[in-house]
């Protein structure tokens, strides 16, 4: 099924997300070369990095955007989102973990597996649920808006 195009720009995000989780996992477990203490290191500044130029941006526009509106307008929502913001405030805390580099397996290890979680319970669960219930004037609207979040940071 294609994505409708306001939700695009997190799809995309996702896609990278994705690419980042199985890299951690892999480089958590010994798969990925660099090993040991210099792979989990760039697997960490890799998840930083991207946190700071990617996350931080989508979370605020599915915070302020997607998720109110999905809120207001699909009540069935409000338990999957609840869990998606819990996950959310779970990233932001590995993001502060990992910026500590203490036990960095373990961590990078978590993160790859909450990372792709999240990232395929918004694409194969909520956001077929937006795409299945908003007209089409507000998906523009809503994508809009998420564009404009997601330009002002990153």
């Amino acid at each position: 099924m294609t994505r409708h195009p306001s939700l695009i720009p997190l799809s995309q995000d996702h896609h990278h997300a994705l690419a980042l989780a199985l890299r951690c996992r892999k480089q958590a477990l010994g798969q990925i070369k660099p090993m040991g203490v210099v792979g989990l290191a760039e697997r960490a500044k890799e998840f930083l990095d991207f946190y700071e130029k990617n996350l931080r941006a989508h979370f605020a526009a599915e915070e302020q955007e997607l998720f109110p509106w999905m809120r207001s307008h699909i009540a069935a929502s409000a338990v999957m989102i609840d869990e998606l913001l819990r996950q959310h405030e779970e990233l932001r805390q590995f993001a502060a973990k990992i910026a500590a580099g203490v036990g960095l397996a373990k961590l990078i290890f978590d993160l790859g597996d909450l990372l792709e979680r999240h990232v395929r319970k918004e694409e194969r669960e909520l956001f077929p649920l937006f795409e299945a219930q908003a007209r089409e004037s507000e998906a523009q609207q809503l994508g809009s808006a998420i564009q404009r979040l997601l330009s002002q940071t990153g």
